[in-house]
């Protein structure tokens, strides 16, 4: 059979998303990630002063604000070695926890699981159960989930006066510091949403979960009808029965720069990721988590619609100049990160396997990479987050007496170089600049879905999304969910990417 290409539109994304793949009968053999939009916030904070990007970044995405607001202040202190308090690390740290949580939650219940309702498996014996639970806006569980993401939220609006968009962080600590008034309630928050947790997600103690440490104590834990009935075994049993265990492997080098910061370490002269959940590159094939250098980070352009350079570049010396060009075979907005010449995974799956998860490890080991245990990740990043938070809380209390800002020297903010990282929603979030006299001279950000959703390489070598939907096979080419289930898996957030929109579609997955 001749080679025939599908243009697909995504919705139920954070931004557009169209994906090309190029089919040999109904098997998909290549792929092209585009995106058509040019952004520009890295040419916009050129000239600007430094404490711009506090203001400017948090507007990339409505959702991960707290994300660049927090990367953002991070290059900032490193560029001036900037000490910060504890006091000031802990309310970071738990506001970034309680976005990261609410994001996880939206995006399975919300974006993820109505996919399960596609016509294609109406005759499925689950299909009631899962209409009932996921139907869109009007799911038990659904809305359940809204209403616990959206109260998480009210940390951030505690500490931060407002979400999204909030700019309460600042070089040197946070604009306000806890009281006992405030304690009270983020504890009162953070219990509430493990109840539910427990009740919806896992059907257990979130205790019990997070202590599941091998493939075959997860399986055990399945066969309890409570836990069956949970969100987790819901998702579990229908995507085994789909085959959609099966699919999606991608890169299987998943990259994680270390989440949340340790209030004890986390000082001058900054040099390796001191974080809570440890940092790394966790090889799929070997096991093994390598240590995580940022100095191995590049971008290359050979296939993105910017003015060409040579090979990749590191974002100090990175450029995000536009070229747009129909001809030839550039085909998105989007540049192509990589990790030495490595194409990377990042995400849920990425922080637990490098920071020690012994389940999600025992998984990976057993199974693979697939579209299943990626959106199991997230789930479980939850879980172990609201664990955090309630020690996070704990600490807070006692550094509540102690300062929540340190002055930063006149003029340590007027030349030299930092960067930042923090394990976004979606994954790894880099932000480095560059200041001279008192302005920025230059600014780039690396996305979770930059990583993700890069694409070819100078070499020709797809990105992550490319090369984990080629080899799938279609069963109907008028509705391709399987392409779907990979991609939205990784939640994706193109406007975060700083470089995508629409364009013409064929095909629409998604209601």
């Amino acid at each position: 059979m001749a080679n025939v290409t599908l243009d697909i539109d995504l919705n139920r994304v954070e931004g557009d998303l169209e994906f090309q793949v190029e089919l040999d009968g109904n098997k998909v053999v290549d792929a092209r990630c585009i995106g058509t939009m040019f952004r520009g916030f890295e040419q916009l904070l050129i000239d600007r002063a430094p404490t711009d990007s506090l203001v400017i970044t948090p507007r990339i995405c409505g959702i991960c604000g707290t994300a660049h607001l927090y990367t953002a202040t991070l290059a900032l202190e490193r560029m001036a070695q900037l000490p910060v308090p504890a006091h000031a690390t802990l309310i970071r740290n738990l506001c970034l926890m309680a976005e990261n949580v609410q994001s996880d939650l939206r995006q399975h219940f919300l974006f993820f699981a109505p996919d399960l309702l596609n016509a294609r498996y109406a005759s499925h014996p689950m299909f009631d159960e899962l209409t009932l639970a996921y139907r869109p806006l009007q799911g038990e569980e659904v809305r359940s989930a809204m209403q616990a993401s959206r109260k998480l939220l009210e940390i951030v609006a505690i500490f931060g006066g407002q979400w999204p968009h909030s700019s309460y962080m600042t070089p040197g600590g946070v604009t306000r510091g806890a009281n006992s008034r405030d304690i009270v309630d983020c504890q009162d928050i953070v219990d509430n949403t493990i109840r539910w947790y427990e009740q919806v997600v896992i059907g257990d103690t979130l205790d019990n979960w997070l202590s599941l440490a091998d493939a075959a104590s997860f399986d055990a834990w399945l066969d309890d009808a409570k836990h069956a009935k949970s969100a987790i075994g819901k998702l579990t049993q229908f995507c085994r029965d789909q085959s959609i265990h099966l699919s999606g492997g991608g890169a299987n080098y998943f990259m994680s720069a270390g989440a949340h910061y340790d209030i004890r370490t986390w000082q001058p002269p900054y040099g390796p990721q001191y974080t809570l959940l440890p940092a790394g590159v966790y090889n799929g094939n070997s096991g093994i988590n390598e240590a995580f250098d940022p100095a191995l980070i590049n971008e290359h352009v050979r296939h993105s619609w910017y003015r060409p350079y040579d090979g990749g570049l590191h974002p100090y010396q990175g450029e995000t100049v536009p070229d747009y060009d129909t001809n030839g075979d550039r085909y998105t907005w989007a540049k192509a990160p990589r990790y030495g010449n490595k194409v990377i995974e990042t995400g849920p799956l990425a922080e637990l396997l490098a920071g020690e998860d012994a389940l999600t490890r025992a998984l990976l080991a057993r199974d693979g990479a697939n579209t299943l245990l990626r959106q199991l990740a997230r789930l479980r990043r939850a879980g172990v987050l609201l664990s955090l938070m309630k020690k996070t809380l704990q600490d807070l209390a006692v550094e509540m007496s102690s300062p929540h800002y340190q002055a930063p020297p006149a003029g340590s903010l007027d030349n030299g170089e930092g960067f930042g990282f923090v394990q976004a929603a979606r994954g790894t979030l880099g932000h480095w600049v560059q200041v001279q006299d008192g302005k920025i001279s230059r600014y780039q950000v690396i996305t979770p879905t930059a990583w993700n959703a890069s694409p070819k390489d100078t070499q020709g070598v797809h990105g992550h999304w490319e090369e984990s939907v080629i080899g799938l096979e279609l069963a109907d080419l008028n509705n391709p969910i399987e392409i779907g289930h990979v991609i939205r898996s990784h939640d994706p957030c193109l406007v975060c990417t700083v470089h995508f929109a629409g364009r013409s579609q064929r095909l629409r997955i998604g209601a």
